[in-house]
């Protein structure tokens, strides 16, 4: 593992590439800075005002179609749109793993003064899809990545609504070519990169234990259908500095909480709060590429100039890999499925591009914290995942799940 010397983003993170002095190509400030965000905001101006005249002449019920959670990012976006006269659709993929600090926020959103769609996928279907997705490639996560993503864009398609305003480039923000750190809009070509889906749509997911019916809901439209409707998808967050401590407070103003407790995973604890499931996603990080959701906030922290790279390595070396031991038992008691299953699959998984086994216990070798305690951090020695489902595991012809 080789680890940029200004962050600490290891090479391992997928997208990530290295520059010849070993900085990282992510979105630092010198990557920003290269953008005319005048330019931009005027830019965005245009762009608004056009799909408000879009809307009107096609008689659209709304100007934008927005993708909220309930989080920070989509307090940001809903403000933003509102502060420049116009009429969104809010709408929401419902996760099955929704959080009460979650649901208080979208009612916090919804009462900013926006007609909001919640859109719950069939229970039994979502649940065979996430067994799916974990068994096969590591992450609960696919089906709610394609479901935040089709949603809206089906939305924008089935109202004839003229634009989709999303939140940030991760391109820009965590890492990305340059190419793809410049772009404007959400399209095809983004989403099997940096879209969490594994290059997957909803059609390559079809199978014996998922029809092509049942997962029509999270199939996306194409480029071509939305240019055939004349639907954009733009990030909001290349046309105006997209910064979380500043989307925080003005989220904050407007009746957005935060966790108490602290962050639910990585560093912040505005973020990532809205579902119990989602911090699996991020650890098995952990396994495939050496790093975790902590590696990407500290990292945006410190070319931020709130923290410096010692103190960010003290906080990986106090927090570890945080397995989310809480939200991995409810997973479990969501999918049907024991604790000693979960760490079979997860197991299966651990990349050996990246992991050693030494004396029974794994480490990454070049990791950058040299007294780093993998004894607690390594997770259990090889031999401990079998593949096959331990006894008790739930074993339908239903992916592997309880019916």
């Amino acid at each position: 593992m080789i680890t940029c010397p200004r962050c600490v983003l290891p090479d391992t993170r997928p997208g990530l590439g290295l520059r010849p002095d070993g900085t990282c190509d992510c979105g630092t400030p010198e990557a920003k800075g290269a953008i005319d965000w005048t330019a931009r905001a005027a830019d965005l101006e245009t762009l608004l005002a056009e799909a408000r005249s879009h809307a009107a002449a096609r008689g659209a019920m709304y100007d934008c179609v927005i993708p909220v959670s309930g989080g920070k990012d989509s307090h940001w976006q809903v403000i933003t749109m509102l502060e420049r006269g116009l009429r969104p659709l809010c709408v929401t993929w419902r996760t099955p793993g929704r959080t009460a600090i979650g649901r208080k926020n979208l009612e916090n959103l919804v009462s900013l003064g926006v007609d909001h769609w919640d859109i719950t996928m069939h229970p039994r279907v979502e649940r065979r899809f996430m067994y799916q997705a974990f068994s096969q490639v590591g992450s609960p996560a696919v089906p709610m990545h394609m479901a935040i993503f089709a949603v809206p864009l089906r939305t924008a398609l089935l109202l004839r609504i003229p634009l989709v305003v999303w939140g940030e480039n991760s391109a820009l923000e965590y890492g990305g070519p340059a190419a793809d750190r410049i772009g404007t809009d959400l399209d095809e070509a983004w989403l099997a990169r940096y879209g969490c889906t594994f290059g997957t749509s909803a059609r390559d997911w079809v199978g014996d234990a998922l029809t092509a019916r049942e997962l029509g809901p999270w199939q996306w439209p194409g480029d071509a259908d939305l240019r055939a409707a004349g639907v954009r998808s733009i990030f909001l967050g290349a046309f105006l500095p997209w910064d979380p401590d500043e989307v925080h407070r003005v989220a904050a103003a407007h009746g957005f909480q935060a966790r108490a407790r602290g962050p639910r995973t990585g560093a912040w604890n505005f973020a990532d709060i809205d579902d119990d499931f989602v911090s699996i996603h991020h650890w098995m990080k952990w396994y495939k590429f050496g790093f975790t959701r902590l590696f990407d906030n500290l990292s945006v922290d410190i070319r931020a100039g709130r923290i410096t790279r010692e103190e960010a390595m003290a906080v990986i070396r106090a927090r570890g890999d945080e397995r989310p031991d809480a939200d991995i038992d409810l997973l479990c008691g969501y999918l049907g499925i024991t604790r000693r299953h979960f760490f079979d699959i997860a197991e299966r998984f651990r990349n050996p591009a990246v992991w050693t086994e030494r004396n029974g216990v794994w480490t990454i070798p070049g990791f950058p914290i040299p007294d780093f305690d993998w004894a607690r951090f390594g997770g259990p020695a090889p031999g401990r995942a079998s593949g096959a489902s331990p006894a008790g595991a739930a074993t339908t012809s239903g992916g592997g799940i309880a019916p």
